[in-house]
């Protein structure tokens, strides 16, 4: 029912309001509980009456909140959450089809929001998503503790943690091999003779981009390589920056002959900078990416979309009764070379 307005264009808040089933059921010219009953398609409503009621609530603008429905029978709702970084990074959104497709196979529906990085916003989420009696909550964490989720936990809600461990409560865990394939990959770079090979990373304070940092200076230390050190940038958070960074480290002389960046977001401010140069460095890029194949670009690959399967698999495994001590899994990675990875030092 459309809401009126007075002289001035105020709404009127008595016909804002939503609809509700005592106004379908006098529409439609029947009991209350007829009506609850017609919409709800339980048997014994005539077929005459079934469509008056539908057509009523259709007139309107009636419909069933499902949740509340399935509360007030002392269920809990079909949904599953995710918070995570923001879904228009490419990993995010392959996580979040992982979990939707394995959910999907066994009744459960996928909400998402994001975090946007911020510890504040992450907890009025979890809270959020919690007053609403999802099933499980998968989370992507941007705080440094979530011991206050011990309380939930204990009282059937699942947490499962993807990409970057929980501090402070035990929890089923998926992470990439942050640490070994970046190693992998400065391994890559050494082998092709680069010894000034610069480090792009993302925000230090995170766990991914540490283990990340920390393994390409394994490599490093492990060839006996310092010239790298100087060429280190980290907090380097868009792709933007990323662009600028590079650019101010291809400024520098002398100049590094390899970069290393430590996501997909970061390579592609790098390939910006590196666009209309004649004779680029070396570049090798953490997570793979639409068209890198096609623009050759060797990354450090590892299959997002399993991740989220995982997880999403963990967090039934939860729901339908497991019990036992937090689990963790690893996704592996692997250097898949394109070309610009393999580019000589000049």
């Amino acid at each position: 029912m459309p809401a009126s307005r007075s002289a001035d264009g105020a709404v009127d808040e008595a016909t804002a309001r939503r609809p509700t089933l005592t106004q379908v059921a006098a529409l439609a010219g029947v009991s209350l509980k007829t009506a609850s009953r017609a919409l709800n398609s339980e048997p014994n409503v005539a077929e005459d009456t079934g469509r008056r009621v539908r057509d009523a609530a259709d007139q309107l603008g009636y419909r069933l909140n499902g949740i509340a429905r399935e509360l007030r029978r002392g269920a809990t709702s079909a949904l599953v959450a995710l918070i995570s970084g923001d879904l228009t990074n490419p990993f995010y959104s392959a996580v979040a089809s992982g979990i939707e497709r394995e959910l999907r196979q066994h009744g459960l529906q996928l909400v998402t929001a994001n975090n946007d990085e911020d510890p504040t916003l992450e907890r009025e989420l979890i809270d959020t998503f919690l007053e609403r009696r999802v099933r499980a909550l998968l989370i992507v964490p941007s705080a440094d503790r979530h011991e206050y989720l011990a309380i939930e936990g204990s009282r059937g809600v699942p947490f499962v943690f993807l990409d970057r461990p929980p501090d402070g409560i035990d929890a089923d865990v998926v992470v990439i091999d942050n640490a070994g394939g970046a190693r992998a990959g400065a391994e890559h770079l050494l082998r092709g003779g680069h010894r000034r090979i610069a480090l792009v990373a993302d925000l230090a304070r995170t766990v991914p981009q540490r283990k990340r940092i920390e393994g390409f200076r394994a490599a490093m230390n492990a060839a006996g390589n310092d010239e790298w050190e100087r060429y280190l940038r980290t907090d380097v958070h868009d792709v933007r920056r990323a662009e600028e960074t590079v650019r101010e480290l291809l400024a520098l002389d002398p100049a590094p002959t390899a970069l290393f960046t430590t996501n997909n977001r970061l390579t592609t401010g790098a390939l910006r900078a590196l666009k209309d140069r004649p004779d680029p460095p070396a570049l090798i890029g953490f997570d793979d990416f639409d068209l890198a194949e096609v623009i050759g670009t060797t990354v450090v690959a590892h299959d997002a979309v399993a991740m989220g399967r995982e997880a999403a698999r963990l967090a039934h495994e939860r729901i339908s009764g497991h019990s036992g001590p937090a689990r963790s899994i690893v996704i592996s990675t692997s250097v898949i070379p394109r070309g610009s990875g393999e580019r000589p030092p000049r």
